[in-house]
This record gives C-alpha cells, sequence and structure tokens, in this order.
C-alpha cells in the first residue's frame, strides 16, 4: 500500500477526552475515530490489526473443532423472555420495536439464540459434542463508556458456544477453549493471567475464567500467588484463612464482660482509629443487609471489605443490599454507624474467618456514641456461619499453597470462559435424545472473546514515548519503506524494486512515497508502529539502506538482498 494513497490520517496532540494510553494512539495513529460516545469507526489500518486478530481466533477456534457461524444481531424479545433475562439484563439492553410493535434487542451476548437454534437443530446424542462460534458486533448501553475500545457501546465479539451431553463432555469442551485461548492471547503478544471468576449475569452452574491482560488502566483487580500458579479477581480471590491457635481460644473462654466506651460522633473506622488511637485491625465492623428480604449482620475485621458477591453466593440470595438507615435504627436502636453483634437481636450474623480468629475485637455497642471492648468472637455473640465473606487483600496468605502470598495487579478483561451447565438448556426447553432414548437438556459452555478490545489491550502493552510497537503477528504491515526523497529517482527507483519484491513474498508493506520531509515521515513511521521500517537514502545508489526495529530501536545498514531476506525471514 502507498501510503499517499492510504487513510491513515496521523494526529500530532491526542484529543483533550482521551485519557488512556490506548485511546490516545488509537486516534493519534489513525486507527479509529469516534462516532458517539462508545461507538467508533474503524479506519483502514484499525481495520487491518482486527482481520488480523480474528485471522488467528478463526485458526485456534477451527483447530479446535468449533464451527463458525453468523447469528443475526437483532434477537426478538420472546427468546430473552423465555430464559428470564428480559427484565433482569438492565438499562445495558438496547431494546427496540418494529414497525408491527414487536419487541426487539440488539444483541449483547447470544446465549438466547444459540440455545434455540440447538433445541431445532441438535436432536440427538450422536450429534455431540458441537461447538458453536461467531465473531460479530455487539450492542450494550454502557452508562459511562470511556477509554476508547475499553468501555464501548458497539464493540467486536467472538462468542463461542458448547453443547454435551453431560458434565464429563463440558469439562473437556472447556479445556479445548481454555488452551485455546492460552494459545490466541499468546500469538497476539498481550502478557495476560487466567483468572478464577464469578458468573456474573451470564450465570453457570459450574467454573469459569477470566482472560486479564496487565496494564495499570485496566479496571479489573488480580490477586495472584508470588509463588504458585493461583490467580483470580478480586471479586472470585480466597485467602488463607487465620484460624485461632489454641492458646488464644483458652483466653478468650476466659473472658470478662465486654468493656463499654463513650465514643461520640465516632460512626467510622477511620473516625474510631483517630478517636482511640488503635489499628483498624483491632475492630469489627458490622454491616447489616437485606437478604432476599430477611435482615442479617456481617462482620469483617475493620480493616477489611465485604465482598457482596462472595456474600450473596453464600447465602444463595436472588437478592442483596444493604440495609437503609431506618431498618438499621430498628434493628439496633441506635443511629447508623453503632451497630454491633452483641446482643443484636433476631438478626443472624455471619462472620468472615478473619473474624473469627481474633482473640478480642471493638464493636458497635447498638447505642448512639458507644462501642464495646473486649468481645471475644465465639463468647460474646454467636455466629450463625463462618466463611469467607471480605475481599481479599494483598500480602494474604495464598488458599491453593503455603508458601505463596497475593500480590495485586491491574488487568483488562479481554476473554471469558464459563460452565453454563443447563441454565440456558432447561429454560428454553432445549434437548437431545441420549443413547438409552430419554430426552435430556444440554450441558452448555460459553466462551467469549473482546475482539475489539483486544486492539486496546495490545496498545496498552505495546507502546513507547514515541508511539505504537505492534507484535508482528498482528501489525497493519510487516514493513515500512521510507524514500527520503521522492524526488531523487535512484531512491525511488529502489523503494519500488524492494516494495514489489516483498509484496509478491507475501509481506504486507506500507510504503511512505508521499512528498514530506525526513522527520515527518520518521515520527508517523515510529507512530503506526510497524515492526520493520527500510529507509532509502544516500546508500540508494550503491544498493544500501538503512533498517531499524521499531521494538527494540535496534539499527543497522544492508544491502537490499539482506533486507529482504530478514524481512522475509521474520515472516516463517
Amino acid at each position: 500500500m502507498r501510503q499517499s494513497q492510504f487513510l491513515v490520517p496521523t494526529l500530532r496532540e491526542a484529543p483533550s477526552d482521551a485519557e488512556a494510553a490506548s485511546h490516545k494512539l488509537l486516534l493519534r495513529a489513525g486507527l479509529a475515530r469516534q462516532l458517539a460516545a462508545g461507538v467508533y469507526t474503524y479506519l483502514p489500518a484499525g481495520r487491518r490489526v482486527l482481520r488480523k486478530v480474528e485471522k488467528i481466533v478463526r485458526e485456534e477456534m477451527d483447530a479446535a473443532g468449533a464451527q463458525e457461524l453468523l447469528m443475526p444481531a437483532m434477537q426478538p424479545a420472546e427468546l430473552w423472555k423465555e430464559s428470564g433475562r428480559y427484565k433482569v439484563y438492565g438499562p445495558e439492553l438496547i431494546r427496540l420495536k418494529d414497525r408491527h410493535d414487536r419487541e426487539f434487542a440488539l444483541g449483547p451476548t447470544h446465549e438466547e439464540v444459540i440455545t434455540g437454534i440447538a433445541r431445532s437443530e441438535l436432536g440427538s446424542y450422536r450429534q455431540l459434542p458441537a461447538t458453536l462460534y461467531q465473531i460479530q458486533t455487539k450492542f450494550r448501553d454502557e452508562k459511562r463508556p470511556r477509554y476508547g475500545l475499553l468501555r464501548g457501546r458497539e464493540f467486536l465479539m467472538k462468542d463461542a458456544y458448547s453443547f454435551d451431553a453431560d458434565w464429563d463432555g463440558l469439562d473437556r469442551s472447556y479445556k479445548r477453549m481454555f488452551d485455546a485461548y492460552n494459545r490466541i492471547f499468546s500469538r497476539i503478544g498481550l502478557n495476560f493471567r487466567a483468572v478464577e471468576a464469578d458468573a456474573g449475569s451470564i450465570g453457570g452452574e459450574g467454573g469459569t475464567h477470566e482472560f486479564m491482560a496487565l496494564a495499570d488502566i485496566g479496571e479489573d483487580t488480580i490477586a495472584a500467588c508470588d509463588q504458585c500458579g493461583y490467580a483470580a479477581n478480586l471479586e472470585k480471590a480466597e485467602y488463607g484463612a487465620a484460624v485461632a491457635d489454641e492458646q488464644r481460644l483458652e483466653a478468650a473462654q476466659t473472658a470478662k464482660e465486654p468493656i463499654k466506651l463513650h465514643t461520640p460522633g465516632a460512626r467510622t473506622i477511620d473516625e474510631l482509629v483517630q478517636s482511640l488511637g488503635l489499628d483498624a485491625s483491632r475492630f469489627i465492623k458490622t454491616l447489616l443487609y437485606i437478604a432476599d428480604g430477611k435482615p442479617i449482620a456481617v462482620l469483617v475485621r475493620g480493616d477489611h471489605e465485604v465482598n457482596e458477591i462472595k456474600l450473596q453466593n453464600a447465602l444463595g440470595a436472588a437478592s442483596l443490599a444493604l440495609a437503609d438507615k431506618e431498618t438499621v435504627e430498628g434493628l439496633t436502636k441506635a443511629e447508623t454507624g453503632f451497630a454491633g453483634p452483641v446482643e443484636l437481636g433476631a438478626v443472624s450474623i455471619m462472620a468472615d474467618h478473619a473474624v473469627m480468629a481474633m482473640t478480642e475485637g471493638i464493636v458497635g455497642a447498638n447505642e448512639t456514641d458507644f462501642h464495646l471492648a473486649e468481645v471475644r468472637p465465639g463468647i460474646h455473640f454467636i455466629a450463625a456461619a463462618s466463611g469467607d465473606y471480605r475481599n481479599a487483600v494483598q500480602g494474604d496468605d495464598c488458599p491453593r499453597c503455603e508458601a505463596g502470598k497475593l500480590q495485586f495487579h491491574r488487568g483488562i478483561e479481554v476473554g471469558h470462559v464459563f460452565k453454563l451447565g443447563t441454565k440456558y438448556s432447561e429454560k428454553l426447553s432445549a434437548t437431545f435424545i441420549d443413547a438409552s432414548g430419554k430426552e435430556k437438556p444440554f450441558i452448555m459452555g460459553c466462551y467469549g472473546i473482546g475482539v475489539s478490545r483486544l486492539l486496546s489491550a495490545v496498545l496498552e502493552q505495546h507502546n513507547d514515548e514515541n508511539g505504537i510497537c505492534w507484535p508482528l503477528e498482528i501489525a497493519p504491515f510487516g514493513v515500512h519503506i521510507i524514500p527520503v526523497s521522492v524526488k531523487d529517482s535512484q531512491q525511488m527507483e529502489l523503494a519500488e524494486k524492494l516494495y514489489e519484491q516483498l509484496t509478491k513474498a507475501g509481506i504486507d508493506v506500507l510504503m511512505d512515497d508521499r512528498d514530506e520531509r525526513p522527520g515527518v515521515k520518521f515520527k508517523d513511521s515510529d507512530l503506526i508502529g510497524i515492526p520493520l521500517r527500510i529507509v532509502i537514502g544516500k546508500g540508494a545508489s550503491e544498493g544500501i539502506v538503512e533498517w531499524k526495529r521499531r521494538l527494540t530501536g535496534e539499527t543497522g545498514t544492508a544491502t537490499v538482498q539482506e533486507a529482504l531476506a530478514a524481512a522475509i525471514g521474520e515472516r516463517q
């Protein structure tokens, strides 16, 4: 491609509303332009990258035995109502009506549609296992689109769905997809981790993993062991539970009555720390929730935070919310900020492991402006349940190995794999006839990759102060030929010859044939980030060119044939 004819409108400065490095580079390097909040046009260079990402995804999906199809973006509301998700999905679901007043939704995902296909077309166990996938535009009405392609309202996604006759079959399908995802992200050049995760709104009955590209701009926190392979997002991250030793348990058994402390106006842990001069870990927080209409009290150490996803899963509750001010005051007979577990009344208490490992702690007294000191867990209050109800914190013991500690990283979710089980097949009556002639629901899996999000994730990881440093396999072009002066006939003749030879060898080449100053060309070249740059200047008369590797900054000179051989060799 000749750069004078290639639509790649580079910018010297990024727009002021571009916050993330990837968003700035997306715009400055001429990869995309915003049409509306969270909606982008992919310009030719950006589209070339996406096509190469899609090619890798297709190759690995096909190698794993998946079959590609293409489903409609506009989905009948009846399917979503049948699965029960039409009302509960929330405002992110873009809803519309046709001229006949029939309800539709623009697909944010396709579990309902693919399950409908399975119940119509996969009637026998002999057709199983089957894994079907597509690469298609998805729509989600994000409340706050931001960071360019990282949180958009219209985006490109690869979604795959597996159908098996039993759970063992699902385990095998899941493993094939899990391994394929590892190959895909490795080929694309990402620094990533596969982490245990919560299923969220997709739901399911089995395990789930997120694939996270490590980046400071990431909206997710990853807890990873520094010794073994354990990793999970913060919503799911477990920790090695502390256990009270025998000496501390004996001390608790000889406990005296709690000591009442006057703590006027000290409603928060920070205020108590300042007032009493004690570390936050000495306190026990009591938070009141309403779970499926019933009040519960959750206890965590003062320096910890409740993990509501863990709590809701432990309760098996359909709904969970913090109790409002009136409810708290009605249950505790005190103003908010002074709730405690001692003589709380007919409220079920759930205590985090770290609380039950404390010899004593300071808690709210259920009386305005008072707290209780020397409160012994298991003596002065009894927990109906003890478990992991808090967020892990950096330095927690690893839940999988004895030696490791949890370290935190930021990550961008680029892929997610789910074991759905029968969540959708039962609701949509999607069944097959097994080997014994019985009708059974499909055991399903779901596997997604944010294809357009990958573009931004790569930009976050592969850049320097001058621009993009594309990994070779997904770069818009493999070689950038730059004749210093298009008015020099020898330079242009050599450039044309090299351009033709590289193109015949199957290498994507961009030749900068613009009548621009060399400095402008070199700045644009660094910004666009093509892996190998070949500069044709004063050595053209002797068949000598200069080369530079964008990733390493390594430079040198070579004959045309040497440069040609090197460029071809990198592609093999």
